[in-house]
């Protein structure tokens, strides 16, 4: 069984810098795309970043974070990153890692880390 623990949100000033770390108990890590979500009060979750399987995946961001954000991955500590900089109200949600094969299952999220950017 896969479990997901994320870790790393906080309060933080506009402007200001946070890293998110996902470490992952269970097999094939390293096997596994990775994304990063978010879910503000009152919206639907959204991908924010991913990044693909094996030693050297390629990472990918949405517009909204293209540039600020920095997907990455240590798989001989089967853990994930988000590296987010130059934060913005906007970004103020909970943050939660998960394979991306399995985001459409309820049952495979963690419970995420509160992220809170004030003005």
């Amino acid at each position: 069984q896969v479990q997901l623990v994320e870790s790393g949100g906080g309060l933080v000033q506009f402007g200001g810098s946070l890293r998110l770390s996902c470490a992952v108990s269970g097999r094939f890590f390293i096997s596994v795309d990775w994304g990063w979500y978010r879910q503000a009060p009152g919206n639907q979750r959204e991908l924010v970043a991913s990044i693909s399987s094996g030693s050297r995946g390629l990472a990918s961001y949405a517009d909204f974070v293209k540039g600020r954000f920095i997907i990455s991955r240590d798989n001989a500590k089967s853990t994930v990153y988000l590296q987010m900089n130059n934060l913005k109200p906007e970004d103020t949600a909970v943050y939660y890692c998960n394979q991306l094969r399995l985001a459409t299952y309820p049952e495979s999220w963690g419970q995420g880390t509160q992220v809170t950017v004030s003005s």
